[in-house]
């Protein structure tokens, strides 16, 4: 039953015959609606869409407007980073001399169900001294590797800790992962319209 109030009071009714053949009263698709949002939110930790709608809108049952203006976001709990997906960067060492095993890595997390994605990330930054050789001045670059890899898994599926087991059967020793989330990414609120 759909109320007066709702975002599908108008659109049309149809019936629609099942793989059964019965007909079933249903309502047309309610298709998404062109935003050109100019407001945009940034993203706080404990921020909730009902809140954001009435903020923004003054109804909190207004939140759906949101969701609508970012559709590429698959849930409404992934548009605030709430969702079953999440992405966590996970800080890399290997012991010196040793190859990093990117191809071992890459290779056991894609396997694993639950991991959508993963993504090797090596920085490299020179640092200069400066340092005396025999009475003289001499300035020298050392090169320091920062490896991570960011995965990207569902974590009803898979916790970060069965994670950082999988990546510690290689040659890599883990650190503590961090979270990769929404907080501090801009979402669009668009318009207030009638409808």
């Amino acid at each position: 039953m759909v109320t007066r109030i709702s975002r599908y009071s108008k659109l049309l009714k149809e019936v629609v015959i099942d793989a059964q053949g019965r007909s079933l009263k249903s309502t047309s698709l309610r298709l998404l609606p062109e935003v050109s949002g100019i407001f945009e939110h940034t993203v706080h930790d404990g921020d909730r869409l009902d809140h954001l709608a009435y903020k923004y809108y003054k109804e909190p049952r207004k939140w759906w407007r949101i969701c609508d203006g970012n559709p590429q976001f698959d849930s409404p709990l992934a548009l605030l980073g709430s969702g079953v997906i999440v992405t966590m960067r996970f800080p890399l060492t290997v012991a010196q001399g040793v190859q990093p095993p990117w191809g071992q890595l890459g290779e056991l997390l894609r396997e694993t169900v639950g991991i959508e994605d993963v993504q090797s990330v090596e920085d490299v930054t020179l640092t200069s001294r400066q340092q005396l050789v025999d009475g003289e001045k001499i300035t020298s670059s050392t090169e320091q590797v920062d490896r991570s890899v960011i995965v990207t898994f569902n974590h009803v599926n898979i916790s970060a800790d069965e994670v950082r087991v999988l990546i510690d059967t290689t040659a890599f020793a883990v650190g503590q992962p961090e979270g990769i989330g929404r907080v501090g990414k801009k979402i669009i609120i668009p318009p207030n319209v009638k409808g």
